[in-house]
């Protein structure tokens, strides 16, 4: 399988880009107000997916490390953090960061329409 697997690529990649960043900027601002949760955990998740492709692909079958990743993650991580570092509210975060990355995000929206274009060709 490539790493545009329909069901890897469509399903894990949203949940681990939302959920895991948000977890960890709601824990890391609720305790210590510490603007910076979205662009640690972005970070740490790119070098789990740094340590997972070299493994399997060079460690294992000498496999050239393939470049794609997603790295696109890592601008929306810093506008998180710097809309809550400066509104110092969740709210305002979320209405003026979060709603337009989710919403407004060409490449998740072209994948959605894609996806759905696949799956409505296929039954």
């Amino acid at each position: 399988a490539d790493w545009k697997d329909r069901r890897l690529w469509v399903t894990v990649a949203p949940i681990v880009a939302i959920t895991f960043p948000a977890a960890v900027q709601a824990c890391l601002w609720w305790r210590y107000r510490l603007p910076v949760g979205a662009t640690v955990s972005v970070l740490a998740l790119l070098l789990g997916e740094w340590i997972n492709r070299y493994m399997n692909f060079w460690g294992w079958t000498y496999f050239p490390v393939n470049f794609c990743f997603p790295s696109n993650l890592i601008p929306g991580a810093i506008v998180l953090n710097v809309v809550l570092m400066l509104g110092n509210s969740m709210t305002l975060m979320l209405l003026l960061a979060v709603w337009p990355l989710v919403f407004c995000s060409t490449q998740a929206t072209g994948q959605s329409l894609l996806h759905c274009t696949f799956l409505l060709n296929t039954m």
